[in-house]
């Protein structure tokens, strides 16, 4: 475990409570950039025995999250994640660790991921590599990548189960209290902000549509109540909002969808109604597509139910 300066505590203990079982044998060490006090995230430092020198004999190096992810990281740092990695070892990161992994070269051509708050900031940043916002972890064989947080804990289990098996890590999950796989990926978690709005006459379409999602609206029936010719709306429309006014429409249906997963026990036939997305198994589908799980799942994972909302 590579420890930065203003590392995040619990992404630190994650791989020691994973690996950390005597009848392992993994030997779980935690090294910095030079031994002594590193000092967390949460202002409280951690006693540091290694410095990058175990970096270079270590098997796996796991970099956790850290605050001065934007920031260069350090050139030794970079250097002897490289070398690791020229030694043969398997390089894994948490969070935004994966930034300390780009910036040594290490993502170049690969498929990785982080926390979805950054992923379009590692993408900026590292063009060469093919971020993925939407899943839990990435394993490109000697490079791992998670997203945020606790999904370092699935990390660690992707790599005790290829290590030793599924029956390991999933004993090993039971023992920690957590799920032996996750289903979903982080797209379920991403927060999406309310469909936006332009102004003039395709605004107030907008919020005629709002208002009528259960409906079988088209673009011609859009065009038809701003009372503009139908491409000329499909025109305007994509320039002021970035979206064709299709995309613009499913988009505000499933977050209707999304709320009203959280918000009520109605099932998800009448919620697909209420959605203007078709069958059930076609609002499945879009969901699936925008969220990276199913509107079940989904449920389970957000439900918040407000007394007296009955299914109806």
């Amino acid at each position: 475990m590579l420890a930065l300066e203003h590392m995040m505590p619990l992404e630190i203990c994650m791989p020691f409570v994973v690996f950390g079982a005597p009848h392992l044998a993994y030997d779980v060490v935690l090294c910095g950039r030079q031994a002594g006090l590193v000092p967390t995230d949460h202002g409280w430092p951690i006693v540091v025995e290694l410095g990058l020198d175990a970096v270079a004999v270590a098997d796996t190096v796991i970099v956790p999250a850290f605050r001065g992810f934007l920031d260069s990281v350090p050139d030794d740092v970079a250097e002897a994640l490289r070398a690791a990695h020229g030694n043969g070892a398997r390089i894994a990161s948490i969070c935004t660790g994966a930034f300390a992994l780009a910036a040594a070269g290490l993502l170049d051509g690969k498929r990785a991921t982080t926390h979805w708050c950054h992923a379009d900031e590692l993408s900026c940043r590292y063009p060469v590599a093919e971020i993925d916002p939407g899943v839990l972890f990435v394993d490109s064989g000697d490079v791992l990548t998670s997203a945020g947080v606790v999904s370092g804990i699935d990390l660690c289990l992707h790599l005790l189960r290829s290590d030793r098996g599924a029956a390991v890590a999933n004993d090993i999950a039971r023992t920690i209290v957590a799920a032996p796989y996750r289903d979903g990926g982080q797209a379920q978690f991403i927060r999406r902000p309310v469909a936006a709005v332009a102004s003039g006459d395709i605004g107030r379409t907008q919020e005629w549509a709002l208002g009528r999602l259960h409906e079988p609206l088209t673009v011609a029936d859009l065009a038809a109540h701003a009372r503009i010719p139908r491409r000329t709306f499909e025109r305007r429309f994509t320039e002021e909002l970035g979206a064709t006014p299709i995309r613009w429409l499913n988009s505000a249906r499933i977050d209707h969808a999304r709320e009203l997963l959280e918000s009520t026990d109605w099932t998800i036939e009448y919620i697909s109604s209420l959605c203007g997305l078709g069958s059930p198994a076609n609002f499945r589908q879009h969901f699936r597509r925008a969220t990276g799980t199913s509107p079940r799942e989904y449920r389970k994972a957000f439900t918040h139910a407000r007394a007296g909302v009955a299914s109806p």
